[in-house]
């Protein structure tokens, strides 16, 4: 969940049966693209994740063009954060709305320059608060619906059937909704990209993997049911040029309590301050295995005496920081420019990575590798299936999302936001192709072995150790469920 206000957004431009629709094939497609990450993630624990793969598996050009495309869809993430941020405090007052945003990006900023122990720390504690407030909307949505509202009126399935819904938009409205879909899933690909700095990833990628299906249940699916059953499509303030409510504020405004709608206003503002502070530290991160990978100059590779890749932090959120100050074109507009990009720069990395996994899968199989040998088995039954199904899945998305910005008028501006991405994506590659001369990479040669993860033996002990106690602990009662999780 990022602020909240994209799902806003999506019911204003497609409805509540296209948000839902949209939503849940793209969750489908990101918990595949995971899974495909995960097992290649897993075996190869390496800094950069899914960009430093395509150039393993696929073509070091693309490799190139993909890390690139990657770094600035970070640094733009934080910028539609900071903007989202203005949007969310003009709840409460139109003062000088950029104010706290700004103090938001100096944090942020200062956080990921400490090091990544601070960014981890801060992520833990948004990241619970994000859970529980999500649990808690479910049940207020619930009770909202039945009629605890201040309308004490039963309201069921009533808003699917306002004039408009359930696909408000026609085909336009249900395809544009998968932009702003992907720009909420947005950031999960990333978890690669921490794989070279997780303890023991064998054992704990997995286990974040397969997390991931439980979120997206939990997250989206049941969230944007609740929203759409709850929050009429035609709702104001949903989404315009100079502001953007969330749909989680406008629920608990229904319960009748300004108060509470205040509350859930500012776990929004600090979902925002998550994602701003998670896309900032993927983007370091990209921008740092770019120069060592001599893609980018060799400043971005020098780090402080704690680990932190300082130039390339300033580097992305001085990216962000521009971004940002544009907003003076109307915060509302200006987000859905900046929603759009990330969005489809979002697609362009679950596609890479459902390529790269193509790839690498039939490397090991021509290569005589036994699938026994994968670290990660819990991909196992998508062998044959999955990377097709997500690299085709994606390129239809790319393709018909934009349909609004073509039919029944061409909207230059909305054609460019949906589209920018591929032309840059094509240019750098063919630019880094020119000078380099580089082939595809043949299946028969690609390097199986090198960064292949093996564990110690003090992390199988530490292992054996671990799974002991918590069988002993198992016969105890229902507390060794969480501590497995």
């Amino acid at each position: 969940m990022r602020a909240g206000s994209e799902h806003g957004r999506s019911l204003a431009t497609g409805g509540p049966a296209s948000i839902l629709i949209c939503y849940a094939f793209v969750g489908g497609i990101v918990y595949i693209t995971l899974l495909l990450l995960g097992e290649i993630a897993t075996q190869y624990p390496v800094a950069g994740s899914f960009n430093a793969y395509a150039t393993r598996f696929v073509d070091d050009s693309y490799g190139f063009a993909l890390s690139w495309n990657y770094w600035f869809n970070d640094a733009v993430s934080v910028a539609s954060d900071l903007t989202a941020a203005q949007l969310v405090i003009k709840y409460w007052t139109d003062w000088y709305p950029w104010v706290l945003p700004l103090i938001f990006f100096v944090f942020l900023l200062s956080v990921n320059a400490f090091h990544v122990g601070a960014y981890g720390e801060l992520e833990y504690w948004l990241s619970s608060l994000k859970i529980i407030t999500i649990i808690v909307f479910i049940l207020v949505g619930i009770l909202v619906n039945a009629g605890v509202n201040d309308e004490h009126h039963y309201i069921g399935g009533e808003n699917w059937r306002i004039p408009g819904a359930p696909f408000h938009g026609g085909f336009g409205g249900f395809a544009t909704v998968f932009v702003t879909a992907s720009f909420a899933y947005g950031g999960t690909e990333s978890l690669g990209i921490t794989a070279g700095e997780t303890s023991n990833p064998s054992k704990n990628l997995p286990r974040v993997v397969k997390m991931v299906f439980f979120r997206i249940l939990l997250f989206y699916i049941l969230s944007i049911l609740l929203i759409g059953l709850n929050v009429p499509w035609n709702y104001p303030d949903l989404a315009n040029k100079s502001i953007t409510t969330s749909p989680f504020t406008i629920v608990f405004k229904r319960v009748g309590s300004n108060g509470a709608a205040s509350v859930m206003n500012a776990v929004i503002l600090s979902s925002v301050l998550s994602a701003g502070n998670h896309a900032m530290f993927a983007g370091t991160r990209v921008l740092y295995s770019l120069s060592l990978a001599k893609q980018a100059p060799a400043l971005f590779a020098r780090t402080t005496a704690r680990g932190v890749p300082l130039w390339s932090l300033l580097a992305t959120s001085s990216i962000s920081l521009i971004c940002f100050g544009s907003s003076y074109i109307g915060a509302g507009e200006l987000w859905g420019w900046l929603q759009n990009i990330v969005g489809v720069s979002n697609q362009i990395a679950w596609f890479s990575i459902g390529l790269s996994s193509w790839r690498f899968r039939a490397a090991w199989v021509k290569q005589g590798r036994d699938l026994s040998e994968l670290k990660f088995q819990g991909a196992r039954w998508t062998w044959g299936w999955g990377p097709p199904f997500v690299v085709f899945s994606v390129a239809a998305l790319i393709i018909i999302q934009g349909w609004s910005s073509v039919i029944p008028h061409f909207d230059a501006v909305s054609f460019v936001s949906f589209y920018i991405e591929i032309p840059v994506m094509i240019l750098f590659y063919a630019i880094w192709k020119f000078v380099h001369r580089n082939p595809l990479v043949d299946l028969a040669t690609i390097d199986l072995l090198t960064d292949e993860y093996v564990e110690t033996p003090e992390e199988l002990e530490r292992d054996a150790v671990r799974e002991a106690r918590l069988e002993g602990k198992w016969r105890h009662g229902w507390r060794a469920y969480y501590l497995l999780a």
